[in-house]
């Protein structure tokens, strides 16, 4: 069984990364925008806000590995840090029901998270996806079964708080990817990966792969 073949899916990934295709618009218009308007003494605006409007999805190239690693190690549960409008879990959901598993993904955005909840649905992956709205350092609190792979793509300065949270849930043997690791932010959990002996990792582009060795 093939999902990244089914026809719903295909129609998903299309639409999601002709939108994802226009995020470099999306930043030149807001650079500009603030250049324009922003006035020194008003506040920052909430991250949340400020990220509302970009989709950040993975590549088409990155989604395939995404939905190799977890279907070729045929993890029963998948776990993602930052399902954004779901690109990158529309890859890894294909991967979890062609193995019979769940995929649950995490979202703090709110308008993100009806948009993505809804793609969820439209794709027919809802027996295989969970969405966990909000801080995914509390949500994922509750998964209480072994991770088989584990995907990080949220706030790059979280990588590292969320590695130690799922590091007692990880099963041996489990895989955890972590994307744009040469983010400035992410340096704190890459050098801690690459010094933990229990893990191997190598690089794959800006992608880190990490086996956790038990």
């Amino acid at each position: 069984m093939n999902s990244l073949a089914d026809r719903l899916i295909v129609s998903e990934l299309d639409s999601l990364q002709r939108e994802a295709a226009l995020d470099s618009q999306r930043w030149a218009a807001r650079k500009a925008s603030a250049q324009q308007s922003v006035k020194p003494t008003e506040p920052t605006p909430d991250p949340l806000i400020r990220m509302g409007e970009f989709y950040l999805g993975v590549s088409v190239d990155e989604g395939k590995l995404l939905y190799n690693l977890a279907r070729s190690s045929g993890a029963q549960c998948i776990v993602e840090f930052g399902a954004s409008y779901g690109i990158s879990t529309l890859y890894l959901g294909a991967a979890a029901r062609d193995s019979g598993g769940q995929l649950i993904t995490t979202e703090v955005h709110p308008d993100k998270c009806r948009a993505t909840r809804a793609m969820i649905g439209r794709a027919g992956l809802q027996d295989h996806v969970t969405l966990l709205e909000g801080d995914a350092l509390e949500t994922l609190r509750a998964v209480d079964e072994p991770v088989g792979l584990l995907f990080l793509d949220g706030w790059k300065g979280l990588y590292q708080p969320m590695l130690e949270l799922m590091l007692p849930k990880l099963s041996a043997g489990a895989l955890v990817a972590a994307d744009n690791v040469d983010h400035e932010a992410a340096a704190p959990y890459l050098a801690l990966i690459e010094a933990d002996q229990r893990f191997v990792t190598t690089l794959v582009g800006d992608m880190a792969l990490s086996c956790f060795t038990g």
